[in-house]
Protein backbone atom coordinates (compact mmCIF):
# COMPACT_ATOMS: atom_id res chain seq x y z
CA UNK A 1 0.00 0.00 0.00
CA UNK A 2 1.21 3.60 -0.70
CA UNK A 3 2.37 5.76 2.27
CA UNK A 4 -0.25 8.44 2.75
CA UNK A 5 0.37 11.95 2.00
CA UNK A 6 -2.27 12.98 4.26
CA UNK A 7 -2.77 11.32 7.79
CA UNK A 8 -6.07 11.73 9.85
CA UNK A 9 -5.83 9.90 13.23
CA UNK A 10 -8.76 10.56 15.45
CA UNK A 11 -9.22 13.82 14.54
CA UNK A 12 -11.83 15.83 16.88
CA UNK A 13 -13.02 19.42 16.68
CA UNK A 14 -15.94 21.07 18.37
CA UNK A 15 -17.03 24.62 18.40
CA UNK A 16 -18.30 24.90 22.01
CA UNK A 17 -20.51 22.30 22.53
CA UNK A 18 -21.37 21.60 18.77
CA UNK A 19 -18.90 18.40 17.59
CA UNK A 20 -18.34 19.08 14.27
CA UNK A 21 -15.49 15.96 13.98
CA UNK A 22 -15.37 13.34 15.99
CA UNK A 23 -12.71 10.47 16.02
CA UNK A 24 -12.25 11.29 12.41
CA UNK A 25 -9.98 8.78 11.08
CA UNK A 26 -8.48 7.67 6.96
CA UNK A 27 -5.66 8.65 5.07
CA UNK A 28 -5.12 10.41 1.39
CA UNK A 29 -2.42 9.94 -1.08
CA UNK A 30 0.06 11.54 -3.36
CA UNK A 31 -2.32 11.95 -6.64
CA UNK A 32 -5.88 11.33 -5.04
CA UNK A 33 -8.51 12.41 -6.33
CA UNK A 34 -11.44 12.58 -3.32
CA UNK A 35 -14.38 13.93 -3.16
CA UNK A 36 -15.57 14.64 0.82
CA UNK A 37 -19.53 14.39 0.74
CA UNK A 38 -21.97 14.49 3.39
CA UNK A 39 -24.93 16.36 4.76
CA UNK A 40 -24.99 20.23 5.88
CA UNK A 41 -23.45 20.28 9.52
CA UNK A 42 -21.44 17.08 8.87
CA UNK A 43 -17.60 18.69 9.25
CA UNK A 44 -16.41 19.13 5.98
CA UNK A 45 -15.02 22.57 5.61
CA UNK A 46 -13.81 22.07 9.21
CA UNK A 47 -11.88 18.80 7.85
CA UNK A 48 -10.05 20.83 5.32
CA UNK A 49 -9.32 23.44 7.63
CA UNK A 50 -7.37 21.02 9.79
CA UNK A 51 -5.66 19.32 7.07
CA UNK A 52 -5.39 23.18 5.87
CA UNK A 53 -3.77 24.03 9.45
CA UNK A 54 -5.98 27.17 9.68
CA UNK A 55 -7.67 25.24 12.84
CA UNK A 56 -6.01 22.51 14.96
CA UNK A 57 -7.38 19.43 16.13
CA UNK A 58 -8.74 19.34 19.70
CA UNK A 59 -7.60 15.63 19.93
CA UNK A 60 -6.31 13.64 17.44
CA UNK A 61 -4.16 14.92 14.59
CA UNK A 62 -3.11 15.48 11.20
CA UNK A 63 0.36 14.26 9.89
CA UNK A 64 1.68 15.54 6.59
CA UNK A 65 4.50 13.90 4.68
CA UNK A 66 7.01 16.35 4.97
CA UNK A 67 7.12 17.39 0.93
CA UNK A 68 3.81 18.93 0.97
CA UNK A 69 4.46 21.30 3.90
CA UNK A 70 4.25 24.65 2.17
CA UNK A 71 2.68 23.40 -1.23
CA UNK A 72 -1.10 23.54 -0.03
CA UNK A 73 -3.60 25.47 -1.56
CA UNK A 74 -6.25 26.41 -0.03
CA UNK A 75 -9.66 27.17 -0.99
CA UNK A 76 -12.72 28.17 0.83
CA UNK A 77 -16.41 28.66 0.33
CA UNK A 78 -17.13 31.79 -2.02
CA UNK A 79 -19.75 32.87 0.72
CA UNK A 80 -16.72 33.51 3.36
CA UNK A 81 -15.42 35.84 0.77
CA UNK A 82 -15.53 39.81 1.36
CA UNK A 83 -15.69 41.19 -1.99
CA UNK A 84 -16.12 44.53 -1.29
CA UNK A 85 -12.29 45.57 -0.78
CA UNK A 86 -10.77 48.07 -3.24
CA UNK A 87 -8.85 45.01 -4.88
CA UNK A 88 -8.89 44.19 -8.66
CA UNK A 89 -8.46 40.67 -10.69
CA UNK A 90 -5.05 40.96 -11.31
CA UNK A 91 -4.10 41.69 -7.20
CA UNK A 92 -5.99 38.68 -6.74
CA UNK A 93 -4.56 36.61 -9.15
CA UNK A 94 -0.83 37.68 -7.85
CA UNK A 95 -1.84 36.66 -4.51
CA UNK A 96 -0.84 33.23 -5.68
CA UNK A 97 2.63 34.60 -5.35
CA UNK A 98 2.49 35.00 -1.94
CA UNK A 99 4.48 31.62 -0.41
CA UNK A 100 7.26 32.34 -2.86
CA UNK A 101 7.81 36.12 -2.93
CA UNK A 102 6.31 37.29 0.81
CA UNK A 103 4.86 40.18 1.91
CA UNK A 104 8.26 42.44 0.41
CA UNK A 105 9.35 40.52 -2.44
CA UNK A 106 8.75 41.93 -6.43
CA UNK A 107 7.09 40.95 -9.40
CA UNK A 108 9.52 40.55 -12.21
CA UNK A 109 8.60 39.79 -15.68
CA UNK A 110 8.30 36.19 -15.28
CA UNK A 111 5.67 36.68 -12.84
CA UNK A 112 3.59 39.06 -14.51
CA UNK A 113 3.53 36.56 -17.11
CA UNK A 114 2.66 34.01 -15.03
CA UNK A 115 -0.30 35.60 -13.63
CA UNK A 116 -1.55 36.81 -17.37
CA UNK A 117 -1.33 32.98 -18.19
CA UNK A 118 -3.49 32.27 -15.13
CA UNK A 119 -5.54 34.68 -15.99
CA UNK A 120 -6.25 33.25 -19.79
CA UNK A 121 -6.65 29.61 -18.41
CA UNK A 122 -9.88 30.87 -16.86
CA UNK A 123 -10.84 33.36 -19.37
CA UNK A 124 -10.56 36.25 -17.82
CA UNK A 125 -8.11 37.91 -19.64
CA UNK A 126 -8.46 41.14 -20.30
CA UNK A 127 -9.61 41.56 -16.78
CA UNK A 128 -6.77 42.92 -15.00
CA UNK A 129 -8.13 46.16 -14.03
CA UNK A 130 -11.22 45.41 -13.05
CA UNK A 131 -12.55 45.64 -9.51
CA UNK A 132 -13.40 42.47 -7.65
CA UNK A 133 -16.92 43.62 -6.64
CA UNK A 134 -17.83 44.01 -10.40
CA UNK A 135 -17.89 40.41 -11.23
CA UNK A 136 -20.68 37.95 -11.38
CA UNK A 137 -20.37 34.86 -9.03
CA UNK A 138 -19.16 32.42 -11.60
CA UNK A 139 -16.17 35.31 -12.26
CA UNK A 140 -15.02 35.76 -8.64
CA UNK A 141 -14.74 31.61 -8.86
CA UNK A 142 -12.60 31.49 -11.79
CA UNK A 143 -10.52 34.49 -10.63
CA UNK A 144 -9.53 32.34 -7.63
CA UNK A 145 -8.98 29.46 -9.56
CA UNK A 146 -5.66 31.79 -11.53
CA UNK A 147 -4.77 32.66 -8.07
CA UNK A 148 -4.44 28.50 -7.28
CA UNK A 149 -3.08 28.03 -11.06
CA UNK A 150 -0.34 30.98 -9.82
CA UNK A 151 0.36 29.32 -6.94
CA UNK A 152 1.31 25.85 -8.59
CA UNK A 153 0.19 23.84 -5.50
CA UNK A 154 1.04 20.04 -5.12
CA UNK A 155 -2.07 19.45 -2.96
CA UNK A 156 -5.16 21.48 -3.38
CA UNK A 157 -8.46 21.62 -0.73
CA UNK A 158 -11.28 22.81 -1.94
CA UNK A 159 -14.61 23.24 -0.54
CA UNK A 160 -17.44 23.61 -2.49
CA UNK A 161 -15.86 24.93 -5.47
CA UNK A 162 -19.09 24.95 -7.66
CA UNK A 163 -21.64 26.67 -5.73
CA UNK A 164 -23.47 29.07 -7.04
CA UNK A 165 -21.62 28.84 -10.64
CA UNK A 166 -23.59 28.45 -14.02
CA UNK A 167 -23.09 25.05 -15.53
CA UNK A 168 -20.77 26.19 -18.28
CA UNK A 169 -18.08 27.58 -15.21
CA UNK A 170 -18.64 24.24 -13.59
CA UNK A 171 -17.52 22.62 -16.29
CA UNK A 172 -14.50 24.67 -17.58
CA UNK A 173 -13.39 24.29 -13.95
CA UNK A 174 -14.02 20.75 -13.36
CA UNK A 175 -11.50 20.17 -16.55
CA UNK A 176 -8.97 22.38 -14.76
CA UNK A 177 -9.26 19.97 -12.07
CA UNK A 178 -8.89 17.14 -13.93
CA UNK A 179 -5.71 18.59 -15.48
CA UNK A 180 -4.15 19.12 -12.22
CA UNK A 181 -4.98 15.75 -11.05
CA UNK A 182 -3.47 14.31 -14.35
CA UNK A 183 -0.37 16.09 -13.34
CA UNK A 184 -0.34 14.38 -10.50
CA UNK A 185 -1.45 16.78 -7.72
CA UNK A 186 -3.21 15.04 -4.95
CA UNK A 187 -7.33 17.01 -5.00
CA UNK A 188 -9.88 17.29 -1.94
CA UNK A 189 -12.83 18.54 -2.52
CA UNK A 190 -15.74 19.12 -0.75
CA UNK A 191 -18.89 18.60 -3.09
CA UNK A 192 -22.81 18.42 -2.86
CA UNK A 193 -23.44 17.72 -6.33
CA UNK A 194 -23.82 14.22 -6.65
CA UNK A 195 -23.58 13.45 -10.07
CA UNK A 196 -20.03 15.28 -9.84
CA UNK A 197 -18.67 12.90 -7.39
CA UNK A 198 -20.36 10.18 -9.66
CA UNK A 199 -18.88 11.15 -13.06
CA UNK A 200 -15.12 12.36 -11.98
CA UNK A 201 -14.15 11.96 -8.74
CA UNK A 202 -12.78 8.34 -7.83
CA UNK A 203 -12.35 8.41 -4.20
CA UNK A 204 -14.98 9.85 -1.69
CA UNK A 205 -14.95 10.27 2.30
CA UNK A 206 -18.20 10.20 3.42
CA UNK A 207 -19.01 12.78 6.86
CA UNK A 208 -21.23 13.07 9.29
CA UNK A 209 -19.58 14.44 12.22
CA UNK A 210 -17.50 11.19 11.62
CA UNK A 211 -16.32 9.06 9.12
CA UNK A 212 -19.05 7.14 7.78
CA UNK A 213 -17.08 5.53 4.95
CA UNK A 214 -14.61 6.16 2.14
CA UNK A 215 -13.03 4.63 -0.31
CA UNK A 216 -13.75 3.80 -3.90
CA UNK A 217 -16.83 6.06 -5.02
CA UNK A 218 -18.72 3.32 -7.30
CA UNK A 219 -18.56 1.04 -3.80
CA UNK A 220 -20.36 3.52 -1.94
CA UNK A 221 -22.80 4.24 -4.01
CA UNK A 222 -23.38 0.50 -4.01
CA UNK A 223 -23.73 1.07 -0.61
CA UNK A 224 -25.83 3.53 -0.17
CA UNK A 225 -23.75 5.38 1.57
CA UNK A 226 -23.86 7.72 -1.36
CA UNK A 227 -27.15 7.96 -2.92
CA UNK A 228 -29.49 9.44 -5.76
CA UNK A 229 -32.37 8.03 -4.76
CA UNK A 230 -32.58 9.07 -0.78
CA UNK A 231 -31.53 12.66 0.54
CA UNK A 232 -27.65 12.20 2.09
CA UNK A 233 -29.09 13.54 5.44
CA UNK A 234 -31.65 10.01 6.22
CA UNK A 235 -28.67 8.05 5.37
CA UNK A 236 -25.78 9.44 7.37
CA UNK A 237 -27.50 8.89 10.59
CA UNK A 238 -24.96 9.18 13.87
CA UNK A 239 -25.15 5.65 14.83
CA UNK A 240 -24.87 3.96 11.68
CA UNK A 241 -20.99 2.37 11.99
CA UNK A 242 -17.97 2.65 9.66
CA UNK A 243 -17.76 0.65 6.64
CA UNK A 244 -13.53 0.37 6.23
CA UNK A 245 -10.93 0.07 8.50
CA UNK A 246 -8.76 2.62 10.73
CA UNK A 247 -6.64 5.33 10.12
CA UNK A 248 -4.37 3.64 8.05
CA UNK A 249 -6.98 3.00 5.20
CA UNK A 250 -6.35 5.48 2.33
CA UNK A 251 -8.42 6.75 0.42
Amino acid sequence: MAQPLILLDSVCFAYGRHKALHDVSGSFTAGSLTAIAGPNGAGKSTLLKAIAGVIKPQRGFVRLDPSIKGRIGYLTQTSAMKRHYPVNVGQVAAAGLWPELGSFGRMGPTHKAKVAAALREVGLEGFEDRQIGALSGGQFQRLLFARLLVQDPQVLLLDEPFAAVDAETTARLMQLLLRWHGQGRTIICVLHDLMLIHKYFPESFVLAGKCMGRGHTHTLFEQKLLSFDLDMAELLSPTESQTHGGPHDAV
